[in-house]
C-alpha cells in the first residue's frame, strides 16, 4: 500500500499542472480580463481617477486620441493615453508575455503563495480563511445531515423493499431529487423565513448581529437556528442518490451466500444485518465520505449562498469569475484541486481499512 500512496502522490503534481494549464488557456482566451475591466471602469470617469493611476497631473481629455498598437487589442481604450493602458498592464502583470506569466504563477503556488485579489485589496489566502466558516458550516452540517437521512432510509427501504413503505418513500425521494435545490430553498423562504406565511427563521446570515451580548449556549442556538433552512434546502436535493445507494448496496448484500447461510445457522436477524451485512455494504458509502464533503464544502452551495446571503467560498469564486480576479480564480483552483486529488487518495485508503481484502497494489500489478 505504501508504494501504491506514493505513486499517487507522484501523480498529484502532473495531474495539478494539467489542470491549471487547461483552465488558464481557457481563461486567457475569454474576452474581458482584468485590464479590460479596468479600462471600462475608467472611460468617463472624473480626471481624479486617472490621474491616480496614471500618478500625474496630465488631463487625458485633452489628449490627442491617438492609439497605439499596445492599445488598440483592448476594446475601447482609445479614450485612453497608450501610457496609462501600460500602467494598468504593469499593474496586473500583462505586460509579461503569456508563458512567463503562467511559468511565474506557478513557481508561486509551489511555494503557496498565491499573491493578491486584484480588486479586494487582500490576499488571495486571507480571503479564503476569511469566508471559509461560512462554507465549512454548510459542508459539514449538510453532509451530516445527508448521511444521517439517507442512510437509515436506504436500509429501511432495502429491507421493505417492493412494500408500499418502499413505493412512496421512492416517489418522494423522485420528488425531492427533482426539484431543483434553489427553488425550494425559495419556497422555504416564502413559507418560514416572512415571505407570505411564517416568520419562524432568519433570512440572511450565518449569525445575528447581535450575536457578541448573547450568552454562550444562545450563540450556539442562534448559529444553528441560521442554518436550518440552508441545510433543509441543500438536504432534499442532495440525499436521494445516497438513498438509493444505501438500498442497492444493501440488497446486493442480504441475496449473498454468507447471509444465506447465516440464517440457515439460526442468527439473529439482527446480528446478520449489522454484525455482517452493514460493513459490506456501507464499505463504498463510508469510503466515498471524504469526497463528499469536499463536494459539498467547495461546490454544491453556490446558489443557497447567493439566496441565504451566506458570504462563503462559492459566492466568492462566483464574484471573482465574473470580475475576472484572476489570482482569487487561479488560487482558490489551485487549492480546491490539491485538496480533491489528496482526498481521492485518502478515499482510497479508507477502503483498505474498512475492507483489507482490497489491494489496489495487487490490482495494478
Amino acid at each position: 500500500m505504501t508504494a501504491y500512496i506514493i505513486r499517487r502522490l507522484l501523480l498529484v503534481i502532473p495531474t495539478l499542472i494539467g489542470i491549471m494549464t487547461v483552465n488558464f488557456v481557457i481563461i486567457q482566451i475569454a474576452p474581458g480580463g482584468p485590464v479590460e475591466q479596468m479600462i471600462a471602469k475608467l472611460q468617463g470617469e472624473a480626471v481624479s481617477a486617472t490621474e491616480r493611476l496614471s500618478g500625474g497631473g496630465e488631463d487625458v481629455k485633452g489628449q490627442k486620441k491617438a492609439v497605439s498598437e499596445k492599445t488598440s487589442k483592448y476594446r475601447g481604450a482609445q479614450g485612453l493615453a497608450p501610457e496609462l493602458v501600460e500602467e494598468i498592464e504593469q499593474m496586473y502583470g500583462f505586460d509579461k508575455p503569456v508563458h512567463v506569466r503562467f511559468f511565474n504563477m506557478m513557481l508561486d503556488y509551489a511555494t503557496f503563495d498565491f499573491g493578491d485579489s486584484f480588486f479586494r485589496d487582500q490576499k488571495v489566502v486571507d480571503l479564503v480563511l476569511e469566508k471559509m466558516p461560512v462554507s465549512i458550516s454548510l459542508g459539514i452540517w449538510s453532509t451530516l445531515a445527508i448521511y444521517l437521512v439517507s442512510i437509515p432510509l436506504g436500509i429501511r427501504k432495502a429491507l421493505k423493499h417492493g412494500s408500499r413503505f418502499d413505493v412512496w418513500s421512492s416517489t418522494v425521494v423522485i420528488l425531492g431529487n427533482a426539484i431543483p435545490t434553489f427553488l425550494f430553498a425559495i419556497l422555504l423562504i416564502i413559507l418560514f423565513a416572512g415571505g407570505s406565511y411564517f416568520s419562524w427563521f432568519p433570512l440572511r446570515g450565518l449569525v445575528s448581529d447581535n450575536i457578541s451580548t448573547l450568552p454562550w449556549w444562545q450563540q450556539i442556538l442562534d448559529y444553528f437556528w441560521h442554518l436550518v433552512l440552508p441545510i433543509t434546502a441543500i438536504l432534499i436535493g442532495s440525499f436521494a442518490s445516497l438513498t438509493m445507494l444505501t438500498k442497492n448496496s444493501f440488497l446486493d448484500e442480504i441475496n449473498r451466500q454468507y447471509v444465506i447461510t447465516a440464517r440457515a445457522k439460526g442468527i439473529a436477524e439482527r446480528r446478520v444485518l449489522y454484525g455482517h451485512v452493514f460493513r459490506n455494504a456501507m464499505l463504498i458509502i463510508i469510503a466515498g465520505f471524504p469526497a463528499a464533503f469536499i463536494g459539498m464544502f467547495f461546490t454544491g452551495s453556490l446558489l443557497i449562498e447567493i439566496i441565504f446571503s451566506l458570504d462563503g467560498l462559492g459566492l466568492l469564486g462566483f464574484e471573482s469569475t465574473i470580475q475576472r480576479d484572476y489570482p482569487v480564480m487561479f488560487g482558490t483552483l489551485f487549492i480546491f484541486t490539491l485538496l480533491g486529488l489528496i482526498v481521492g487518495i485518502i478515499s482510497d485508503i479508507m477502503y483498505t481499512v474498512i475492507d483489507p481484502r482490497i489491494d489496489f497494489e495487487t490490482r495494478e500489478t
